[in-house]
C-alpha cells in the first residue's frame, strides 16, 4: 500500500479526531486552522483513502469485569496453509483476543487476551487454545501493571 502525503492541516485533524471521535466538525475545523467545509471535505477525503477506517468507543475493561490481560506466545505444530488458517480463524472467532500478530523468533504468534479471572483466562487456554490439536508450546505473561495503553498513532 502507498504512503499517503499528510498536509499538516491533515495530521491536526488527525491528532483531533484520535484524542476524541466525537468532536464536532466545528471542533475539528478550530483544531486544524481550517473552516467547517473544508475540515468536513479533508476528513471525507482521508476515510476515502483508508487512512481513517472507523470510529469506535473505547470501552474500561475493569469497569466490565475484564480483570485480566494477558500476552500469550504461541508456537504451532506446524506452519502448513491448513494449520496457519485454522489458527487464524480460531483467532477471529473468539472475541477475548484483542490482537494477534505473527511475529518472529522463538514464537511463530503473539496474542493479547483479556479474562474475567485467572480461572477465565486457564478456561480459555486449556478449552479454546490448547484443544484445537495444532498449537505446540504457549508461554502466558500477566500484566500486572499497564503503564502506557494508547490507540493514538503517532503522525509526525
Amino acid at each position: 500500500m502507498p504512503e499517503i502525503e499528510l498536509t499538516e492541516s491533515d495530521r491536526r485533524l488527525l491528532h483531533a479526531l484520535q484524542t476524541n471521535a466525537r468532536a464536532s466538525t466545528q471542533e475539528l475545523a478550530e483544531a486544524s486552522g481550517l473552516s467547517s467545509s473544508p475540515a468536513w471535505r479533508r476528513i471525507k477525503r482521508l476515510e476515502d483513502l483508508g487512512v481513517i477506517t472507523g470510529h469506535v468507543a473505547l470501552l474500561d475493561r475493569h469497569r466490565l469485569g475484564l480483570t485480566v490481560l494477558a500476552y500469550i506466545q504461541i508456537s504451532l505444530t506446524d506452519h502448513t496453509e491448513p494449520t496457519v488458517a485454522r489458527f487464524d480463524t480460531f483467532v477471529r472467532d473468539h472475541p477475548q483476543i484483542l490482537e494477534c500478530a505473527r511475529v518472529t523468533g522463538g514464537f511463530d504468534y503473539l496474542i493479547k487476551v483479556v479474562a474475567r479471572d485467572a480461572e477465565d483466562l486457564e478456561d480459555f487456554l486449556m478449552r479454546h487454545l490448547l484443544s484445537l490439536g495444532i498449537v505446540r508450546t504457549t508461554s502466558t505473561s500477566f500484566v500486572l501493571r499497564q503503564t502506557k495503553s494508547t490507540t493514538e498513532l503517532p503522525l509526525g
